[in-house]
């Protein structure tokens, strides 16, 4: 059975919602007019894209509708779902009820598709690309920490398997997870090995232990090190090495040679399995995005996992609301028309 999120787990600011503070004026001025002037017109606004794309944010808009409108159960609301691949012109939301009592709150369900769309297309694009490896979204750092909730929730619809906060996580009850970063490194006078002797002795032995392996720019050296030491107990090592540099094991002197580069990890598959180390996984990162982890797949080269962070904010997947009949006839602006979509359920 198909379930939509529970309209309390988003916590939202109802009151202020309800107020009008997050609606673009014009909006919260066309309710007061209809009000003050009684008239309680019954529409259908229905929502589309231009974009195809994986659909997010759907829940969220109907818990909108249904905790901030006037009279939410008087409305009748039908809905695509999260997760649902979407089309170009499909509509993916209706809404039928007295506009008045819905108008101030087009800004608010509008933006969380919006956002929550652009994330899991996105998220889904880079999985596609890593075609079968599994994708880690890394990418709460990049933006403000109020939308981590919303974008963890859109990156697993869009197919990532693992998210870097709890509150990336916390929609589906997952905690955030990683490792190592190169600050915990350096807190240890840039000892990798250190580090990762602090970690294991510290943290959990259900929490994968996974090197950060790039910090001083001899990635090969420094993983055949901790792998030499942990043996089993490593699960993986990263590799992280900034854009503008080149490992010292890399002899290549190509614009392909920088940064976590085909090379830098063919190497070190090589390394790790010469010295008996094949079970030790490789994860990389570092400005990594569709075009690049394709690139990557096409070559063959051997890595188990991918780290994707800023690239994942660049898509923008935007939504448009018209009305498109009042009091059961076809009203709506020049170019638009009610749009059937058989697809679409009751919220």
């Amino acid at each position: 059975m198909k379930k939509r999120l529970d309209p309390e787990i988003f916590d939202m600011p109802v009151d202020r919602i309800k107020g009008g503070f997050f609606s673009d004026k014009y909006f919260t001025r066309t309710g007061d007019i209809l009000l003050k002037d009684n008239n309680h017109a019954r529409v259908v606004m229905q929502v589309f894209t231009r974009s195809n794309g994986i659909l997010c944010g759907i829940d969220e808009a109907v818990a909108i509708l249904k905790l901030c409108s006037k009279d939410p159960e008087k409305l009748m609301i039908k809905a695509l779902y999260d997760g649902n691949s979407i089309r170009s012109g499909e509509t993916i939301l209706t809404i039928e009820g007295d506009y008045s009592s819905f108008a101030h709150l087009e800004t608010v369900y509008l933006g969380v598709l919006s956002r929550g769309t652009s994330v899991a297309t996105a998220v889904h694009e880079v999985v596609e690309a890593a075609a079968g490896k599994p994708v880690m979204f890394f990418a709460a750092r990049f933006d403000h920490f109020s939308v981590q909730r919303a974008d963890g929730y859109a990156a697993l619809i869009g197919g990532a398997e693992g998210v870097s906060t709890d509150a990336n996580g916390f929609f589906r009850g997952l905690q955030g997870m990683g490792t190592i970063p190169h600050s915990l490194i350096a807190a240890y006078e840039g000892n990798t090995l250190s580090a990762c002797k602090a970690f294991s002795s510290y943290m959990s032995p259900d929490v994968n232990l996974v090197a950060l392996v790039d910090f001083n720019n001899d990635c090969v050296g420094t993983s055949l090190e901790v792998a030499r030491y942990f043996n089993k107990r490593l699960w993986g090592v990263r590799l992280d090495t900034a854009g503008d540099l080149r490992d010292i094991s890399v002899t290549s002197t190509g614009k392909d040679s920088f940064g976590v580069c085909p090379e830098l990890v063919l190497k070190l598959r090589k390394a790790l399995d010469g010295e008996g180390f094949g079970w030790v996984k490789i994860v990389i990162s570092g400005g990594f995005n569709t075009d690049r982890i394709k690139r990557f797949v096409q070559l063959d080269v051997p890595f188990d996992a991918v780290g994707v962070g800023s690239s994942l904010y660049k898509k923008r997947i935007d939504f448009t609301a018209d009305v498109v009949a009042v009091n059961d006839k076809p009203c709506a602006k020049a170019g638009r028309s009610y749009n059937l979509n058989p697809r679409l359920e009751e919220a």
